[in-house]
C-alpha cells in the first residue's frame, strides 16, 4: 500500500512538474517613449538581433492620448482609454470631486480609476503566475487585481537590478515561478523630455535600454530558460521636439470665463460652466490657431475618445510640437529652450512607439506594419490558450499573423 502511494504521489509530482514546463513563458517589457524609429540609429545591436530572428513591427500606435498611464494601461486590458478608465495621466471625477493623478500614490493604487482586466489578472483566474517589475496599474488595490508578485515603482532603482529581480522570479521553483512577467524602462522618457528626441542624451538612454535587453539574454541563457522564454518590446507612445517659442495660451482666450482646465501641452480637457458649453466652443474654434477644438460629441470617431463620463465637455488637440497653457503652466513652458513631449495626436508618426519580439511562438525574421497596441492583450491570451474579456476592443485577428503557424 505505501508503494502505491509512494508511486501515485511521484507520478503527480511529475505530471505537475510537466504541465508547469508546458505553460509558456513570456516577458514584456516597456521602454517608456522609445520611438518608432530609434532602433534605426544604428546603436541597438540587441534590438537588431530581435529584427534579424524574430518579429518588427513599423510601429506601434497608441491610443489617444499618448500618454504614459494610458497606454500602458491599454496594452494589458485591450482597450482604449475611454472604456479602461485612465483617460489621461491626470483627470477629474466631477461626481466624488476627486482627482487621478500619477503623482498621488493613493490614488494611483486605487482600483476604483482602473476599468477592464489587465492580462495578469486573466491570467492568475487560469492558474498562470504572473510578476510585475513596473507597470501601471500593476500595484492597484484591492490586491486580487495585483499580479502575484509586483514591485512598487521606484525610479532611482537601477536597470540592472531590475533584470535581475525578473530572472529570480524565474528561478524559483515550478510551482513558484510566475510565466508572465513585465519590466518597465523610463529612460528614454526622462532624457526625451528635457533634451528631446534627437539629442546625445537621448542617444545615451537608447543604447543603455539595449544594453538591458542582452543582459537579459545573458541571464537567461545561465539558466537554460532563453529559448523557453517569448520575449516581447513595445513602448507606450514616441516623443517629439518642443520649445517655448511654440505655445498658445487659452486661459488668454478665455480670461472671462471660469473654467476648469484639465492637463496641458499636447491636449488639454475643458470644462466651463454648463450653461457656457457653446459659447466656449464657439470662441474657442474662432480662435483656432495650431491647435483644433472638439466638443465629446464632435470629436472624430478615429480617437475613440468619447464616451467616458470623466471626460469634460471640450477637448482641445494641439499641433504636433506645439504647447498648450494656462497661466500656471505658461509660467513653466518659459524656461523650455529645447525639449521633447507626448500626447499629441496618436495617429502622428512622432508619436508611435516600438514592438518587437523573439520566442518559440513568434515566427522568425518576421517584418509588418503598424500594430496597435489594444491587440496585445487578445494575443497574450492566445499565446496562453486562454479567453480574453468579451468586452475587450482590441482584435486577435489583427496580429495573430505575427506567431508561428500563421
Amino acid at each position: 500500500m505505501k508503494k502505491i502511494i509512494f508511486v501515485i504521489l511521484a507520478l503527480l509530482f511529475v505530471s505537475t512538474n510537466l504541465i508547469s514546463q508546458s505553460k509558456p513563458y513570456v516577458i514584456l517589457i516597456s521602454f517608456d517613449a522609445f520611438r518608432w524609429d530609434y532602433g534605426n540609429r544604428g546603436i541597438t545591436p540587441n534590438l537588431d538581433y530581435i529584427n534579424e530572428n524574430g518579429v518588427h513591427a513599423l510601429s506601434l500606435r497608441p491610443d489617444f492620448p499618448s500618454k504614459t498611464f494610458p497606454n500602458h494601461y491599454s496594452i494589458v486590458t485591450g482597450m482604449y482609454p475611454e472604456n479602461q478608465g485612465l483617460i489621461a495621466n491626470t483627470f477629474y471625477d466631477p461626481y466624488n470631486k476627486e482627482t487621478y493623478r500619477i503623482s498621488d500614490s493613493s490614488q494611483v493604487t486605487n482600483g476604483k480609476w482602473y476599468l477592464g482586466e489587465a492580462f495578469w489578472q486573466t491570467a492568475e483566474r487560469y492558474g498562470i503566475k504572473t510578476a510585475s517589475y513596473f507597470w501601471p496599474g500593476s500595484e492597484m488595490n484591492p490586491v486580487y487585481r495585483r499580479p502575484e508578485y509586483f514591485v512598487h515603482y521606484d525610479h532611482d532603482l537601477p536597470f540592472e537590478q531590475r533584470v535581475q529581480g525578473v530572472i529570480n522570479w524565474m528561478k524559483l521553483p515550478y510551482a513558484k515561478r510566475p510565466h508572465f512577467i513585465t519590466l518597465y524602462f523610463e529612460a528614454t522618457d526622462d532624457m526625451g523630455h528635457k533634451y528631446g528626441p534627437d539629442s546625445k542624451e537621448v542617444n545615451g538612454a537608447i543604447k543603455k535600454e539595449d544594453n538591458m535587453i542582452g543582459l537579459l539574454f545573458k541571464k537567461l541563457d545561465e539558466i537554460n530558460l532563453r529559448d523557453s522564454t517569448n520575449i516581447i518590446i513595445v513602448s507606450d507612445h514616441g516623443m517629439t521636439n518642443i520649445s517655448n517659442k511654440r505655445v498658445v495660451n487659452v486661459q488668454d482666450i478665455l480670461n472671462n470665463y471660469k473654467i476648469r482646465y484639465q492637463e496641458n501641452g499636447p491636449f488639454m480637457l475643458i470644462q466651463p460652466a454648463k450653461d457656457k458649453v457653446d459659447e466656449v466652443y464657439k470662441l474657442l474654434k474662432k480662435n483656432e490657431n495650431h491647435f483644433c477644438a472638439y466638443t465629446k460629441e464632435n470629436i472624430p470617431d478615429c480617437y475613440h475618445y468619447s464616451k467616458n463620463a470623466f471626460l469634460p465637455d471640450i477637448i482641445l488637440m494641439a499641433d504636433l510640437g506645439w504647447s498648450l497653457v494656462d497661466h500656471k503652466s505658461a509660467k513653466w513652458m518659459k524656461n523650455v529652450e529645447v525639449g521633447g513631449n507626448h500626447g499629441y495626436d496618436n495617429f502622428a508618426m512622432d508619436m508611435n512607439g516600438i514592438f518587437y519580439a523573439i520566442g518559440p511562438a513568434f515566427k522568425r525574421g518576421y517584418e509588418t506594419g503598424t500594430i496597435n497596441n489594444i491587440d496585445i492583450y487578445p494575443l497574450l491570451c492566445k499565446i496562453f490558450n486562454i479567453a480574453p474579456r468579451s468586452n475587450i476592443d482590441g482584435k486577435l485577428e489583427n496580429i495573430e499573423y505575427i506567431l508561428k503557424g500563421f
